[in-house]
């Protein structure tokens, strides 16, 4: 009886094709009609080499003209079924994207906040293997009201990493994006995206599939999972010994961190970060906040360990800019050293340093920020470290500093890859 039952279903889903009102009957009928006449007059004319008839040649013209005609309009009903109307005549081009981006280097990108987002939105040009790993300690804004009054994951890093990897219609993207005002009280500051997978959530009973089926959503080219699907908080001693918890927090105390940690302590990590890790060409950390949105990924059980024992080179993307609150004054040494001191060497081979001289008044801007350029105060000390630097012009230097991917991935490429 089990064996029945699929061919069945099968069997009724060839006939579903048939109902009226499908508007494929006419072009199934018209090509089979097609392929009927190309029989007769093929096999007509085989069997009478040196005489074909000029009936043999016109049930052959006939037949191919049917077949062609009744396979096409069957497509183009397909393509408008399942495509937007102005991207029907761009399949060519858009299958052999997809089919050359599968070829494309593995790529992990650790991290989270914006300048994550940023990497993998120019990344997605030049493959569909990305893997995101975001993670989830986030305690402010929208992710942070979401996760303490649903009890589930904050989803605001996934959700830009999601729209940043997205294939999907601009309106969809920008629908995901859109950050209620104060018109709605109840809604003010809450991003429709984290809304909406706030309430998979909630429908699914499960955020990893909430995730997945927000992927389906945007038409994600790659894969976005976090580092952990356990609710954990980020915790940071500072050297006067005080503790903070909560990553929205921990910039605003004013004091020098001497370490973060995960509370609890040891969660699992997800399967799929830690087989993006071991099967990647190439795994960028960074750019991003060091303390709250790189370490703690590092920090999930399992994570940096296996970092160490990946072959894929293993690239720290350095902030351009100190961070007020996190890394005042720091060097490229000291954020270097700084991940080794809560992960262990092994983690990083290589470490990415812009080289572009960046205007006097985008300087001036930052400083009244209070952020300054990170430099590299003694290159013996990296090297002593067992890391490699990259130098390159990486960043857009315009209104605000931000990371090009473009350029991020043509200066390791060829050379890393």
């Amino acid at each position: 009886m089990s064996k029945k039952i699929p061919v069945i279903n099968t069997l009724s889903a060839l006939l579903r094709w048939l109902y009226p009102g499908v508007g494929i009957k006419r072009w199934i009928f018209l090509s089979l009609l097609g392929l009927v006449l190309i029989v007769l007059g093929a096999s007509h004319s085989f069997k009478l080499f040196k005489d074909i008839s000029i009936g043999d040649l016109l049930f052959l013209v006939f037949g191919l003209g049917f077949v062609f005609v009744g396979v096409w309009k069957i497509i183009s009903l397909l393509l408008e079924a399942f495509m937007p109307k102005k991207q029907k005549y761009k399949v060519a081009d858009i299958l052999y994207q997809r089919n050359m981006l599968s070829k494309g280097p593995k790529i992990v990108i650790i991290g989270g906040g914006s300048g994550q987002s940023v990497l993998l939105k120019g990344f997605k040009e030049y493959t569909s293997n990305i893997t995101a790993i975001v993670t989830v300690a986030d305690s402010g804004g929208s992710s942070g009201r979401l996760r303490d009054s649903f009890d589930i994951l904050p989803p605001g890093d996934i959700r830009n990493c999601l729209v940043a990897l997205a294939e999907a219609e601009p309106l969809v993207r920008d629908l995901f994006q859109y950050r209620f005002g104060a018109e709605a009280s109840e809604l003010e500051g809450h991003s429709f995206g984290n809304l909406f997978i706030t309430a998979l959530t909630k429908v699914t009973g499960d955020f990893e599939e909430a995730v997945k089926a927000s992927s389906q959503v945007l038409a994600i080219r790659g894969e976005v999972v976090p580092s952990t699907y356990e609710n954990i908080s980020l915790v940071a001693e500072y050297e006067d010994g005080a503790l903070v918890r909560g990553e929205a927090d921990i910039p605003k105390y004013g004091k020098r961190i001497r370490r973060v940690m995960l509370d609890p302590k040891d969660p699992a990590p997800s399967r799929e970060a830690l087989e993006a890790i071991e099967q990647a060409d190439v795994i960028f950390l960074g750019p991003g906040s060091l303390y709250t949105s790189i370490i703690p990924n590092l920090l999930v059980k399992d994570i940096s360990g296996k970092l160490r024992t990946a072959k894929a080179p293993k690239i720290y993307i350095c902030n351009v800019m100190t961070q007020r609150g996190e890394t005042d004054d720091f060097s490229v040494y000291d954020h270097l050293n700084v991940l080794i001191e809560h992960t262990g060497h092994g983690i990083i081979s290589h470490c990415i340093v812009d080289s572009t001289l960046l205007p006097g008044a985008l300087r001036a801007k930052y400083k009244e920020e209070g952020s300054k350029p990170v430099i590299i105060s003694d290159s013996s000390q990296i090297k002593a470290l067992g890391i490699e630097l990259i130098y390159g012009s990486v960043v857009d230097a315009q209104d605000v500093l931000r990371h090009n991917p473009h350029k991020i991935y043509n200066l390791v490429k060829g050379n890393l890859f």
